[in-house]
């Protein structure tokens, strides 16, 4: 352990009141304040029953303290554990009177990075920490978990060593051309860069998954006033989460829902109708309709199915923002007789929001345009940024495979080499500190 490295306090457990709250304490000065705070060391990993003191010896409170040495930690340096009672003031006081004695206040998941930076964890374990802490499906929990013990790390250690076997064959023969092996015309190692490349494919389907998992789908939806927009809002929501009337113009801000359609997350979004208003409130609520079509990933455009595809809606088609994609929702088929469902080739479907006629079919065409399926066993969870990473190494993968065919040894060598960086950032072999700063930045205080 380096003594350089300072003491972290925090208190873990969420605020507001609990039969239990926690301070964790990392740090080479653990030991110290034990015997201040405590009167003695605890024993290591034996729980015990204490009674927490100033140092001026008032009584703060009385728990249990658990005493983890260093490396055998979660840190992998010295860590103290203080149960007491979970009001926010006691929790508070034991807080303040650790700082007294040395420690300073940890950042946001500077636990888990000292973690990390210990080699306890690697940078995507460290990662299924705040996504098991933040996960809101059972689903997207169970995929935080498998990460967290190690299956994505395993699946891209899978890659990287036999990008390294490739890497180190084709390298040794251009250091040694003496050997007059001519390892481009060889269909052995072709065969092995396309095989190679099938597992990338493999790898990211999986790691798609696990993002969808993590991070959901947003939905807006939008259309003309009155076409039924907040009564699909409630009837995916399950309740009334917005106000219907037949009064045009009754939502005039955005109203959002979080669901999951079988452990897909969706952030669902209802907006003002778009169409032209003297109203100056409309108007704000209008502009803030197109915003978060700005920031969608699938625009949800309903439709009065009594009235057809208008002008107006054919406008509001043709506003949508570039690289949105969007789906058709023919709503109030129960005023005609239409049958329910999707529409074939059209990438619409027929609904009544007022029956719920046609919203299980809405669902599965929700989840066929997230690309979403049934988490497989052995799937984990994954970030955007591991993605980019493999599509950046499958993409050198590529370029090395088209290097190969035209027999340009050192560019297929160079192609590997950046596909193997491109992976060491997804386990933290090979990461910035800025990037690092960023990810651990967005964990809770306390992990």
């Amino acid at each position: 352990m380096d003594s350089s490295i300072d003491t972290i306090a925090a208190i873990t457990t969420p605020a507001g009141y609990g039969g239990v709250g926690m301070v964790r304490i990392s740090g080479p000065d653990v030991p110290a304040i034990a015997h201040i705070l405590l009167g003695e060391l605890p024993p290591a990993r034996h729980a015990g029953l204490y009674d927490f003191r100033a140092t001026d010896g008032v009584l703060i409170d009385t728990g249990l303290a658990l005493y983890f040495p260093a490396p055998a930690s979660f840190t992998g340096e010295h860590v103290l554990e203080l149960h007491g009672h979970g009001g926010p003031v006691v929790m508070d006081l034991l807080l303040q009177c650790v700082l007294e004695l040395g420690a300073r206040s940890a950042r946001p998941g500077e636990f888990s990075e000292r973690a990390f930076l210990n080699n306890k964890l690697d940078l995507a374990q460290a990662e299924a920490i705040a996504d098991l802490v933040e996960s809101g499906t059972a689903q997207a929990a169970r995929a935080a978990v498998r990460s967290l013990h190690g299956e994505f790390s395993r699946q891209v250690h899978a890659l990287l060593e036999q990008l390294i076997e490739l890497r180190a064959y084709v390298e040794a023969a251009l250091d040694f051309p003496e050997e007059e092996i001519d390892f481009l015309a060889d269909r052995q190692l072709a065969g092995r860069l396309q095989d190679l490349l099938q597992q990338f494919d493999a790898v990211h389907a999986a790691a798609y998954q696990g993002r969808l998992l993590r991070d959901g789908m947003t939905l807006v939806i939008c259309g003309r006033p009155n076409a039924g927009k907040s009564s699909l809002l409630n009837v995916l929501a399950g309740y009334d989460a917005a106000i219907v009337t037949d009064i045009p113009g009754t939502t005039r801000d955005v109203l959002r829902e979080h669901i999951q359609i079988e452990g897909l997350p969706l952030h669902i979004i209802d907006t003002a109708g778009l169409h032209d208003s003297p109203d100056q409130i409309e108007q704000h609520g209008i502009q803030r309709t197109h915003r978060e079509l700005g920031n969608a990933d699938h625009a949800l455009l309903v439709i009065d199915y009594q009235d057809g595809i208008t002008a107006a809606d054919t406008a509001i088609l043709e506003a949508l923002p570039a690289g949105v994609p969007h789906t058709r929702i023919f709503n109030k088929i129960d005023l005609s007789g239409r049958r329910p469902g999707s529409i074939e080739g059209a990438d619409a479907v027929a609904i009544s929001a007022r029956t719920g006629a046609g919203i299980e079919a809405l669902r599965e065409h929700l989840k066929q345009c997230a690309g979403f399926t049934d988490l497989p066993e052995g799937g984990f969870s994954a970030r955007r940024r591991h993605l980019d990473a493999l599509e950046r190494a499958m993409q050198a993968v590529q370029e090395g495979i088209r290097q190969c065919g035209q027999q340009a040894g050192e560019l297929l060598a160079e192609e590997l080499r950046q596909a193997q960086q491109a992976l060491n950032e997804i386990t933290g072999e090979f990461t910035s500190e800025d990037l690092l700063g960023r990810i651990f930045s967005d964990f809770c205080i306390g992990k």
